[in-house]
């Protein structure tokens, strides 16, 4: 029988008693190792970390707490090499995919790590200037933000098992405050050798990481007032989410990350084989096929000017149809597979729906793979839609395929073309071409209401932007709406999640002696 991983929870590792949840090689098909936290005691694992954890983590200053970061950071690049192999067979990635999420994640920590060592040593965040409360400064209000007194709960998606986990524990630590996590269970090996990395290195107070990597039955049950979860993953999860008691009653701050139908808009004065228009074609191939499209970010609508919408669907097929796709530990495969047979009935069953409103303008689907037994492996290339009656489309701006799917949309002109990138209805990010500052600007304010972030591509960044799709932890990351309504990143705004903001009105005396 497989292996069976371990929990951390408590401060000690402790293994389910039940037969588990067996992961697979979404390629080859073969057991890898099981997860099960059957049996454990949860409100123990919570207490601890609660009680035990975060007083520790709290007697240390920002500058402390960084050097943690740091301490993690050296230990996973100590193991990077074994980080990859599990992403190969648990996920079935690339290397470059996998470099996505792995030394994404290890970037994204020592980011925090450089940010938290200049907040110095205090142990509390002024929040403004003071402010004086009647006509002589002799009585002042001064906010500030102190830690939250309570554990941070991760509930995280199958797509990023390494930068999910960091992306969200960089700043919570920094703050001070425990981590529990509960990856996604069809890809929860990478993350539980990361953290069992970090635990077995020593470099944390006992209890400030811990891993769950069964079930999440009863989890949220266990959060109290002065708790947090943060959840990414379906709108139908983070339905009932919201609708827990410990959110609903109890008041828990929850962030939440969800579907999101993100577009690349091409501005109507960018012709064919215009910069602009070439830029836009390798962005769109580029998002749609890293990662097997299983990104949260990918793009998902193409939006082009009625005149250049043949145009744009030969020049993106044409570059699609030299993609590989098979078994990533072959050197000459381009794109791997997707993480389990589920996902690709998934998918399949998505291309169908969204097929019923558009044309196939390029069929990656029965595509021969490399080194990969079709009936076997969970691989399918990518599959380009068109939309020429954007209006009429709907599904097109209601279903998210998350694979290799993206769907070219035609447009009247660029009020068209706006009102179409918002019918997404909120999403985490659009990205913008063409080569007229001004008219891409004016368009980023217009965007900027139903989209997290805003990614402006013209030819003078062409080798220097970071991608449509890649999150830096210096922007912010979330979306209104659909996308969930959350917000992470963003530098030290990561932070506010994690922190109480609370004003203190006092003399000038007592605001010194804060020492903020």
């Amino acid at each position: 029988m497989t292996e069976i991983l371990a929990n951390f929870a408590a401060g000690r590792w402790q293994t389910g008693t039940g037969p588990g949840a067996v992961l697979t090689d979404p390629v080859l098909g073969t057991e890898l190792v099981r997860v099960d936290s059957t049996g454990l005691d949860l409100a123990e694992a919570f207490a601890f970390a609660r009680d035990q954890a975060g007083p520790a983590l709290r007697a240390m200053t920002y500058r402390e707490r960084a050097a943690l970061l740091g301490a993690v950071v050296k230990v996973l690049q100590t193991h990077r090499d074994a980080y990859y192999d599990i992403a190969t067979a648990n996920a079935g990635t690339v290397k470059n995919d996998s470099a996505v999420d792995i030394d994404g994640g290890i970037f994204t920590l020592g980011q925090y790590a450089r940010w938290g060592d200049a907040l110095g040593d205090v142990r509390a965040l002024r929040d403004g200037d003071a402010t004086k409360l009647g006509k002589e400064p002799v009585f002042l209000s001064q906010h500030l933000q102190v830690p939250a007194r309570g554990v941070a709960l991760f509930i995280n998606a199958f797509n990023f098992p390494a930068w999910g986990l960091w992306e969200k524990a960089a700043p919570a630590l920094l703050s001070g405050v425990p981590v529990i996590v509960k990856p996604a269970t069809a890809t929860a090996w990478l993350t539980q050798r990361m953290v069992k990395d970090v635990v077995d290195a020593g470099v944390l107070p006992a209890g400030a990481l811990s891993v769950i990597a069964g079930s999440s039955a009863g989890l949220m049950d266990q959060l109290q007032p002065f708790d947090v979860v943060s959840f990414t993953g379906s709108a139908e999860t983070a339905g009932v989410i919201r609708s827990h008691p410990a959110v609903a009653h109890r008041s828990v701050r929850a962030n939440i990350e969800a579907d999101s139908l993100n577009s690349a808009l091409l501005l109507p004065d960018a012709t064919p084989g215009s910069d602009a228009f070439n830029l836009l074609v390798r962005e769109v191939v580029r998002e749609m096929t890293v990662k097997s499209g299983q990104k949260c970010t990918a793009i998902r609508r193409i939006l082009v000017h009625s005149a250049v919408y043949g145009a744009a669907a030969e020049a993106i097929a044409a570059k699609l149809a030299s993609v590989t796709v098979g078994n990533p530990r072959n050197e000459g495969v381009r794109m791997g597979s997707l993480v389990s047979q589920a996902q690709l009935r998934a998918v399949r069953e998505g291309i169908t729906s969204l097929s019923t409103h558009t044309e196939v303008l390029h069929d990656g689907r029965n595509q021969p793979l490399v080194d990969a037994d079709p009936r076997v492996a969970a691989c399918i290339g990518p599959v380009l839609l068109g939309a020429r009656d954007a209006d009429q489309a709907h599904v097109v701006h209601e279903l998210e395929v998350f694979g290799p799917v993206a769907t070219l949309v035609s447009y009247r002109d660029m009020d068209h073309a706006l009102a179409l990138a918002q019918r997404g209805q909120g999403s985490l990010v659009t990205s913008l071409y063409g080569a007229d500052d001004v008219a891409l600007a004016q368009a980023a304010v217009q965007v900027a209401a139903s989209h997290g972030r805003v990614h402006v591509i013209t030819p003078d960044v062409a080798q220097t932007h970071t991608g449509h799709g890649n999150v830096m932890p210096m922007s912010q990351h979330g979306g209104p709406g659909r996308a969930g309504g959350g917000a992470e990143l963003g530098g030290l705004r990561a932070l506010d999640f994690y922190h109480q903001r609370s004003a203190v009105q006092a003399s000038p005396a007592v605001l010194a002696a804060l020492g903020l």
